[in-house]
């Protein structure tokens, strides 16, 4: 079977350039089950019931989440009531949603998708590497095929989650940074790894962001509000092939693709 994940989605140009793209993927047979990072779909930092339903008619199957995940508030009904909009499985347990989803692709293979975020220069979370270790416990007999979004801004512990899950998991791939890395492989336990998939938004930005807000930022070091830039879209993301029996990955590729 043929997993896509994207990228960080930001803003509206992100959900069309998502869009798009799925179409294309879809119009040629090459998809069987979709993942995509959602947290800044709603005018670039966090995720609102109107983005997520959106992406989801699109033909996402699950969303996957981060630390900007509560910056709309209306999402935390949402949340409660989804099992297709996840936030991190390390994150307090008391906290809205599910950190974990297990879904049917179209010919009815259950796939499995883990949501974790990392610790290193982020918030204090609980630690994503025994949350994942309970995780994995609870869906060992519901789903061969295991995809994880490791939300993280450390390169080292992603690389480190991908060694930790490696031969357990089909995939682990990395969000957060909005810059897509160029280290695929498939680790000698069968996992594909893929320290970060990029962003789905504008190209001529920073990160999504109007350029010249950030350059002030920088600049001045003065706070200052940023918006969503225009232009043409930046798709990226990755196309991971695994065996639906044996839940191990055979190939791991990164995509991207520009929409005027």
């Amino acid at each position: 079977m043929r997993i896509v994940f994207f990228g960080d989605v930001v803003g509206k140009p992100g959900r069309r350039g998502v869009a798009r793209c799925l179409q294309a993927l879809r119009a040629a047979g090459e998809v069987d089950f979709v993942v995509a990072n959602c947290e800044n779909s709603a005018g670039g930092v966090g995720v609102d019931p109107g983005s997520a339903r959106e992406l989801l008619a699109a033909g996402v199957d699950v969303l996957t989440s981060g630390n900007h995940v509560w910056a709309k508030r209306e999402i935390i009904e949402y949340m409660n009531d989804s099992d297709v909009l996840l936030r991190p499985a390390n994150f307090a347990p008391t906290t809205p949603g599910w950190g974990y989803t297990v879904k049917v692709n179209r010919r009815g293979t259950p796939v499995a998708v883990v949501n974790l975020i990392g610790r290193v220069f982020m918030n204090s979370y609980d630690c994503p590497f025994r949350a994942v270790d309970t995780v994995l416990e609870s869906i060992a007999q519901k789903a061969a095929v295991i995809f994880v979004d490791m939300h993280a801004e450390a390169t080292s512990e992603k690389v480190a989650m991908g060694w930790h899950l490696d031969g357990r998991v089909s995939a682990i791939v990395g969000s957060h940074t909005h810059v897509q890395t160029a280290d695929e492989r498939i680790l000698p336990g069968g996992t594909a790894y893929l320290t970060d998939a990029g962003m789905c938004g504008p190209r001529d930005s920073v990160l999504g962001v109007k350029r010249e807000q950030v350059l002030r930022r920088f600049l001045t070091q003065m706070p200052g509000r940023f918006a969503v830039a225009d232009g043409p879209v930046l798709v990226q993301g990755a196309v991971i092939d695994v065996d639906e029996m044996t839940g191990r990955a055979n190939a791991i590729e990164r995509f991207q693709q520009v929409i005027e």
